[in-house]
């Protein structure tokens, strides 16, 4: 029998059709595709995450049973270094039995118990992040505003540590501001949130400081950085954007967008100390902004003047005679710069948790 027409003939004679033009499906044949894609990378993204679950929580389980025998025998490091030699030999095909890893392990079980490690955010996160999370900090309550930021954001392991070592949970939020006065409470307070105080700019490398310009021009060149420390939901729509009032032409500094806040947030830099002079001409770029360019199902737009230094007082002071919703913070070329000597003292290093865990098996 001979092979009809539309059929392929393979090696070993098998036959199969040939696949039709896309121009003879029919019209819903994408929107068909689109919808069975998106089923298989959900499948696949639960697959991932299931198969993720299931390796922390094996991880934590190792670690408990190597916290237990060690509490019960009293067994040193040798005992660890021969647990990951057999291991390693029983499942040549596995990786992550080294005896670092378990003693991070270890590391793991003594930080978290059963009920918190099964559960959201710590279920969730990948293993390298635990690690971090364990490497970088010591307080229970951090470790865990991280690892729900990092699920949240979706942060890759190096964006986690970045953030840690910027102290992004104690700068998140404290931008002096006037939002619970003049924003709806339920706009408010996501807001505060998505303001921090001080910025840490430290990809920057300037020759003079007070240059404002310069200052601009290498936050747009580093957009990405610059976008990384603003937070989420922010998305750059451009710098000295022109505002036309009458026959006068204003420049606001940077504009974005905020999809979280679903407003336009104008931010001006200054090089300099805060002054109160500021707020009325940031506050005219706002309003402008919300008649020429925003839309109509768009927010009020949200202000946010970064000095190099203010007084928060003065800040507050100031805000007080403005109904227009902005933030005042600071910012920095380095995190030492910018916080209490109490937080920003040296995090603990791999080699020191190294040591102190082989302490504490020997």
């Amino acid at each position: 029998m001979g092979i009809g027409p539309g059929t392929r003939k393979h090696a070993g004679g098998a036959s199969f059709p040939e696949t039709p033009a896309k121009s003879t499906m029919p019209e819903w044949y994408p929107e068909l595709l689109d919808t069975v894609a998106r089923r298989v990378e959900r499948g696949q993204a639960r697959a991932v995450a299931a198969a993720n679950q299931e390796l922390v929580i094996t991880y934590w389980a190792i670690g408990r049973d190597i916290l237990s025998r060690q509490g019960d025998e009293g067994w040193g490091a040798k005992v660890t270094t021969r647990l990951s030699a057999d291991l390693r030999g029983r499942f040549p095909d596995s990786k992550g039995f080294s005896p670092r890893n378990l003693m991070f392990m270890r590391a793991l079980a003594a930080t978290w118990n059963e009920q918190a490690i099964v559960k959201a955010p710590l279920s969730q996160l990948p293993w390298y992040h635990h690690i971090a999370l364990i490497q970088k900090l010591e307080d229970p309550v951090a470790r865990l505003w991280y690892a729900a930021a990092a699920v949240e954001h979706g942060w890759s392991r190096n964006v986690l540590v970045h953030h840690i070592e910027t102290r992004r949970m104690e700068r998140t939020g404290q931008a002096v501001t006037n939002f619970t006065a003049v924003l709806p409470s339920e706009d408010s307070d996501l807001a505060r949130q998505s303001f921090k105080d001080p910025y840490i700019f430290d990809f920057l490398a300037m020759t003079d400081r007070r240059n404002e310009r310069e200052l601009e021009n290498q936050l747009v060149d580093h957009i990405q950085k610059f976008l990384l420390e603003l937070g989420q939901g922010f998305a750059f729509v451009g710098r000295q954007v022109k505002l036309q009032i009458n026959a006068q032409e204003f420049f606001a500094d940077l504009l974005f967008y905020n999809f979280r806040l679903r407003c336009f947030v104008v931010i001006e830099l200054k090089a300099t100390d805060f002054k109160p002079g500021y707020l009325g001409q940031l506050g005219m770029y706002m309003a402008a902004v919300d008649d020429q360019l925003a839309h109509t199902d768009d927010k009020p737009t949200i202000g946010l003047l970064l000095c190099k230094s203010k007084d928060n007082l003065v800040a507050e002071y100031a805000l007080r005679t403005t109904q227009m919703p902005i933030g005042v913070s600071e910012w920095k070329t380095e995190i030492v710069e910018s916080l209490p000597e109490e937080l920003a003292s040296t995090l603990p290093s791999i080699e020191l948790l190294e040591a102190e865990l082989s302490q504490d098996l020997s």
